[in-house]
Order: C-alpha cells, then structure tokens, then sequence
C-alpha cells in the first residue's frame, strides 16, 4: 500500500476557494501524480458563502461531486438544476460536451465538497446527468456501492471500469471489501480518521493498492472517519 498524505497534495488558495489536489491539476503540476488508473482529479474544495465557478465547458469525463458540509448548488446546459448536499452523489457525464456552474447558494455557510473527475471506456458519448442520496444508516460501519457502471444495489451510472465505494467508521465499526488481486484500489479519507489494512489515515490522505486481495476499513480512536474506495481496472 502506497500512502499519499494530505500534506503531500498541491494547495491552491484564491481567497473565495480553497483547494487541495490530490492529482495534478490546473497550475498543480507532479509528473509522479497525474492520477491512478481510470481516477484522473480528486479536488479536496471549501468555498466560501454566496460563491462558486461560473458557467465552463467539459467533455468526455465522468465527474462527480460529493458534498462533505453545506450545498452546492448545481446548473448545467442540459437543462439541469439541483442542490447538492451531504449524503448525495452526482454524476454528470460530460460526454460530447456540457457547460455547469456550481455555486454555494448559502449567504453564511462555507461548503465543502469533493470534486471527482473519472476517465470514461469511450469518448463521444451524449452527455446526461444523475443524483442520488445515500442516507447515513447505508454507509455506517460498512462500505456502500454508490457509483458503477451498471447502476448495480441502486448506485448512480457511471461511463468507467470502475466502482465507488462510500462509508463512515467510528471506534469499533468494520468492514471488508474483497479485492480482485487484477484490478487496483484507491482509497481517500474524506473526513476524521481511519484504519486502513492496519495503517491509519487522516483527512485527506490516500492510498493506492495493487495486487491485494482484501481491504480492511476500521473506525479509529480518532475523530469519525468517513471514506471513498475507488475499485479500478
């Protein structure tokens, strides 16, 4: 297991947002972290009240937003509009091409949401868009399929070779995921702290595993952890 901690991350700081990258990323450049297999972008973003990205353009990506605390605020060209809060997955698939915003539309609260930017199978496709909430009760003490490419145990659709896995773990909660030694695994602590195949991560950190057979997520001492787990070809 390769530990990539969150002090190792690039930083960006423009006032109004403040971002973390755990992969290269705009001005963010580290030939050795361009991304792992499939998983291109996880931007670790708080932004500020009443603020957000205007309106700019994507293609062929699946991108998803997890949002941590607060809301998010989301339009898109496809005609879409919602409101991202914890417990929710959006996908948009960019496909053949699609401009979104994304602005927190509280006056007084910060938001703090994961940005997560998946390469697809095929290039071209027609752009669409998907949101789900997953309730607490789902993802406590275990690991929730939450994205997959065939929508399996209710998760949202994604155009990638990939699974994404959500849970939370206090002090005493469990659980293992088995692995396919053929594929690789990306785990990113969101929130708090946890133990991971007996090492134990923070906010923000990650690991990468290849070649493993199991993955064992435990709830630390620490404060509530609350993790993704990216099954990769």
């Amino acid at each position: 297991m390769d530990i990539r901690r969150a002090n190792e991350r690039g930083h960006a700081a423009h006032g109004w947002l403040d971002s973390h990258h755990t992969f290269s990323f705009a001005d963010y450049y580290d030939p050795k972290h361009m991304g792992f297999r499939a998983l291109r972008v996880i931007n670790d973003d708080r932004v500020e009240a009443g603020r957000g990205f205007g309106r700019h353009p994507h293609r062929d990506m699946e991108i998803i937003s997890y949002v941590l605390e607060g809301q998010l605020a989301h339009e898109d060209s496809m005609g879409t509009g919602s409101v991202i809060r914890p417990g929710d997955v959006q996908r948009m698939s960019a496909g053949t091409g699609v401009t979104h915003s994304e602005n927190n539309p509280s006056k007084e609260e910060g938001v703090h949401f994961l940005q997560i930017w998946l390469v697809p199978d095929q290039t071209g496709i027609e752009p669409s868009y998907e949101q789900k909430t997953f309730s607490e009760e789902e993802k406590r003490g275990k690991l929730k399929l939450v994205a997959s490419p065939t929508g399996a145990e209710g998760s949202v659709s994604i155009h990638t070779n990939a699974k994404l896995y959500a849970g939370l773990f206090k002090a005493g909660e469990k659980s293992e995921l088995a692995l396919d030694k053929n594929r690789h695994t990306w785990v990113h602590v969101a929130k708090g702290e946890v133990i991971v195949n007996g090492s134990v991560l923070k906010a923000g950190d990650g690991a990468a595993l290849s070649s493993e057979t199991r993955l064992l997520v435990e709830g630390s001492n620490g404060s509530e952890g609350e993790v993704l787990v990216f099954d990769l070809a």
